[in-house]
């Protein structure tokens, strides 16, 4: 089998190849930042900056084999341009550092939740005369907007759930009212891994199998971990469609019969709307096998996957209320019995969300009994201008000075970037980007760590660890 192979010195934009002798002819060492504008959410989660990291710019990045098929591959591209690729720094870059990357980056700890406006990651030269390695990394650097987006999405979702089950149900079960379900709805494999595994900074429920490896690979997931918060994520027993429609319409009972007579106990779900989702609850599940369902050790989880969400939902809870019976928590709202639950797995995004469990809870119904599942609106409905992304350059070293630099562009003052060197100042909760001055001490707080110095891993996150740190940032219990 052939997979592709990807020179890592050409995991730059084409352009980026160029600008080695575009800086002033004095410049030593360039300082960039990464940043959210804004967008859809006010705040970040940081998410998968690790990986990141340990694939691209730790240890050997590349050698001397790469170094002559990029000088080949670029004056291709550019049509033999003369300064389309800087092959004698890249030779002078192996002959000192080894194919190691003299870059510097800081960043605060994964898990950490920023407002946006502020410098999450900070990188650098390390050695003046490969100055112009700090923005040619940025290209793949700044793909860090994919997990921090979803993380941050993923993590939006988990307060408006945790507060619905703060009312009007369990909050234990919070872990476990998200599954991703995104894995064949993303562009490749490493998207499903890295923005799964962004996902379960937050939750506990997935069907990607890609994120768990990452995770394992990565973050020091543990298969057999004792604490759910090490072990990367959970998933249970389902059927799809072609399950179940393969035993026919008439035999649609039996197909579900099955399903019991395999799993006797324990969680299992099932699509239940191949033909008529109603009848399905009240006919087959809570009629010719209600005893089986009511007698077996173990919850069933009925999914519908067709319909208005709320309307579906809403009359599946009083079918299943009639057939199996109805219980009223100790808050007084309305559960189905612990046998049957629901999960919505159809039509699931942000907004959605919001709507289904704003009108079934008040409608009385307890977010104890239903879960959702979401795909590409988790995973791939997003885009680097969902938080507004940019990674520039503040500062430069000409000469051995150091000048703040930074664009504001009339046509568009959003884009405004910040200029100087940046330390990360944290005061509980609260951050604040202030300016570096030479010849001032760090200031105390700064949670901008040294991740990566010269090709050298600084600081390593175990997920248990990023997740407890995420954990920390949760509002749903706050009384407002």
């Amino acid at each position: 089998m052939q997979s592709l192979r990807l020179n890592p010195i050409l995991n730059t934009d084409s352009y980026k190849l160029t600008h080695w002798w575009q800086y002033p002819p004095d410049t030593r060492h360039i300082y960039s930042y990464v940043e959210s504008r804004g967008g859809m959410f006010d705040e970040t989660m940081l998410a998968m900056l690790q990986y990141i990291i340990k694939s691209n710019f730790a240890g050997q990045v590349f050698t001397l084999d790469d170094v002559e098929e990029a000088r080949r591959i670029a004056h291709a591209h550019f049509g033999g341009h003369p300064k389309s690729f800087n092959y004698e720094g890249f030779k002078s870059l192996y002959a000192k550092h080894g194919g190691r990357l003299p870059l510097r980056i800081r960043a605060i700890k994964e898990g950490t939740v920023v407002k946006s406006q502020n410098a999450l990651i900070t990188i650098e030269n390390t050695d003046p005369e490969f100055y112009w390695l700090t923005n040619w990394a940025e290209t793949v650097l700044l793909q860090v907007w994919y997990p921090i987006t979803v993380a941050t999405l993923s993590r939006a979702i988990k307060q408006v759930i945790g507060k619905a089950l703060v009312r009007s149900g369990d909050p234990s079960l919070l872990p476990f009212k998200l599954h991703d379900f995104g894995f064949r709805g993303v562009s490749s494999k490493e998207s499903a891994a890295i923005g799964g595994a962004a996902h379960l900074l937050n939750f506990l429920g997935t069907d990607t199998l890609a994120a768990i490896q990452l995770l394992n690979q990565f973050y020091s997931a543990d298969l057999n971990a004792q604490n759910p918060l090490d072990c990367a994520a959970y998933s249970i027993p389902a059927s799809e469609h072609s399950t179940i429609t393969a035993w026919g319409e008439a035999h649609e009972v039996d197909a579900y019969a099955n399903i019991l007579e395999n799993c006797p106990e324990g969680l299992i779900a099932c699509v239940s709307d191949s033909y008529d989702i109603f009848n399905a609850v009240r006919n087959l599940w809570g009629g010719a096998l209600r005893d089986k369902v009511l007698q077996r050790n173990g919850t069933l989880v009925i999914r519908p996957d067709s319909g208005d969400a709320v309307a579906v939902l809403e009359e599946l809870f009083k079918i299943a209320s009639d057939v199996f019976g109805y219980e009223v928590n100790r808050k007084g709202w309305k559960t189905t019995v612990p046998c049957v639950r629901f999960i919505q797995g159809d039509g699931v995004n942000f907004y959605t969300i919001q709507n289904i469990t704003a009108q079934l809870t008040r409608k009385g119904w307890s977010q104890d009994i239903w879960s959702y599942g979401m795909g590409g609106a988790l995973l791939q409905q997003v885009n680097r201008d969902t938080l507004k992304f940019a990674l520039k350059c503040s500062a430069i070293d000409r000469n051995g000075k150091w000048h703040n630099v930074y664009k504001n562009p009339k046509t568009d003052p959003s884009k405004a970037s910040k200029g100087g060197r940046f330390n990360l100042i944290q005061n509980g909760k609260e951050f604040a980007t202030v300016e570096v001055l030479d010849g001032e001490p760090v200031p105390a707080g700064n949670a901008l760590e040294t991740v990566l110095e010269d090709g050298k891993l600084l600081r390593e996150q175990t997920l248990a660890e990023v997740r407890a740190i995420a954990v920390s940032y949760d509002t749903y219990l706050d009384p407002a």
